[in-house]
């Protein structure tokens, strides 16, 4: 990144220079010290004890101030909800420069944005000598509204000193967002995980966009900052500047539509404390309703309408990749009991979805099944008898017929429908989002082109390593890019309520569909 044009022209070399040597030499401090980055010694990074002494602090009174604020212009906006979505939205956006007093502006119609909040900083350094990174700084802007209306419709525009969205020039660079209604009502919403930067993520997009999403969640492996994905300092490839692309990309989408990710193991950022996922903590602002939003930032849940929707961090229990295995020392199965226990009992709700990353199930020839899923996960989502669970990881899709006790308990063809109170729980990988697309040992089955097999060779990843196994429950699998699409319905007290899950390629072809059915509270 250099000087922008529009300030060169006015500034001198030496300026010019000073500028960039300020910008690019900030160090990190989100949220008071909160996340570390540590120290470049010897041409490589090594995690520091403090904040304070991670990187050279930008000089006083430097060139960075003078920077004209009409010349920068706010990008990469993302919602995402705040614990209740019916009256909390996080609005969050990037500026490729620091800028002064930035800000939101909100109102029920464009042209009445008079209600101003202050918007919060989180800037997040990347020295060189973290991967092919350089010095780079990003500056990620966070506004949380409050006290909201249910099932309202509100413009909003972000701005700084210099740029106001309210000025009729602007205009253009307003967005929307509608909160969770009050009451029951249908909805639909997507999910897909895997995603990366480039063609088949932009063309999912421009998908889900179509299909007016109350809210979309993405199953972990956000953008691939990191692209060897072992959550190590010892990962190549790492450039923080994928960000700012992913955040581009995305912004059609996530700046009408909450963004809910899930963190997944090419998330594990590991040059940034703690535990790889300060660089996450820096760029979203989701619910802080999980068990420990300093080690598990990704864990956490919403209601909106009849469903409930868990998001869990599976890097704390995988076998395979294992670089966070263990790191909430338990926390997080016990959290995620009492959810599910307290959403069960809740008289509003009808439906449970839970995503993560790595899979319960699944039989790409790359990971598969997570072991660790299977351990601490599986026993209590059929206890508790979730409605679905959604998963990424595997670059494909795939869906499972019900499962009980780790057997078929019930096939569910394409078009069929599952009563999770009585039979099981259904799985889908829905990680064909954008990346490389990976394989399956058995040909390809979906709808239009069935192809029924008894049994599939694959493996699981456990404590010990690769154990191979037949499965009997893979009924769908789609070696191409795609997405999910759940639709919702309510039903009065006695009733079937129904969630209408439906895989959608990138061509808009429908891939596979099921319901899930259950009796309304």
């Amino acid at each position: 990144m250099g000087v922008p044009e529009q300030l060169a022209a006015r500034m001198s070399i030496a300026e010019q220079h000073e500028y960039l040597r300020a910008t690019f030499s900030r160090r990190t401090m989100i949220r008071g010290g909160a996340v570390t980055l540590g120290a470049v010694a010897g041409g490589a990074f090594v995690p520091g004890a403090t904040a304070r002494a991670a990187v050279p602090t930008r000089p006083a009174g430097s060139a960075a101030a003078a920077v004209d604020g009409s010349l920068v212009a706010p990008f990469g906006r993302h919602l995402a909800w705040g614990n209740d979505p019916r009256t909390e939205v996080t609005v969050s956006w990037q500026v490729p420069v620091a800028v002064k007093k930035p800000f939101i502006r909100i109102g029920a119609h464009p042209w009445d944005l008079s209600r101003r909040i202050e918007a919060e900083v989180r800037t997040l350094y990347t020295p060189a000598g973290v991967g092919a990174s350089g010095d780079h700084t990003q500056y990620y802007l966070h506004a949380a509204l409050t006290r909201l209306r249910p099932g309202r419709t509100y413009y909003y525009g972000v701005g700084h000193q210099g740029f106001d969205p309210a000025q009729p020039h602007l205009a253009g660079t307003l967005g929307t967002f509608t909160t969770a209604p009050a009451h029951k009502a249908p909805f639909t919403f997507t999910a897909f995980g895997d995603e990366g930067v480039g063609y088949h993520g932009l063309a999912n997009n421009a998908l889900i966009l179509g299909q007016n999403p109350a809210f979309h969640l993405h199953a972990g492996d956000i953008a691939y900052g990191d692209p060897s994905g072992a959550g190590k300092t010892t990962d190549t490839g790492f450039d923080a500047r994928t960000w700012d692309q992913f955040l581009h990309q995305t912004e059609s989408v996530a700046k009408q539509v909450p963004w809910m990710p899930a963190y997944g193991n090419h998330d594990m950022e590991a040059w940034y404390s703690p535990n790889g996922y300060g660089g996450e903590e820096a760029r979203w602002n989701l619910p802080d309703n999980g068990p420990d939003k300093k080690n598990l930032p990704g864990v956490y849940s919403f209601v909106y309408g009849n469903t409930a929707v868990i998001s869990l961090d599976a890097n704390d229990i995988s076998f395979e990749i294992p670089a966070n295995l263990g790191i909430s020392g338990g926390t997080q199965t016990k959290w995620l009991e009492g959810q599910l226990k307290k959403f069960r009992a809740a008289k509003d709700v009808d439906f449970i979805v839970v995503f993560f990353h790595h899979c319960a199930y699944c039989t790409s020839t790359a990971h598969a099944s997570e072991g660790g899923v299977r351990q601490e996960w599986v026993p209590l989502f059929e206890k508790y008898t979730v409605d679905l669970v959604i998963n990424g990881h595997n670059h494909q899709y795939e869906r499972t017929d019900v499962i009980k006790a780790g057997e078929v308990a019930k096939k569910l063809p394409i078009g069929g429908t599952a009563y999770p109170e009585t039979d099981g729980v259904v799985y889908v990988t829905a990680g064909a989002a954008g990346r490389s697309l990976y394989a399956f040992s058995a040909p390809d089955s979906y709808e239009g082109h069935e192809h029924e097999t008894d049994s599939v060779a694959s493996f699981v990843n456990t404590k010990e390593g690769k154990v191979d196994e037949t499965v009997a429950w893979s009924r769908v699998r789609y070696l191409d890019y795609s997405f999910l699409r759940v639709d919702v319905t309510p039903a009065p007290k006695g009733r079937q309520t129904t969630l209408k899950v439906s895989g959608i390629a990138e061509t808009g072809d429908r891939i596979d569909h099921f319901t899930v059915s259950r009796t309304a509270k």
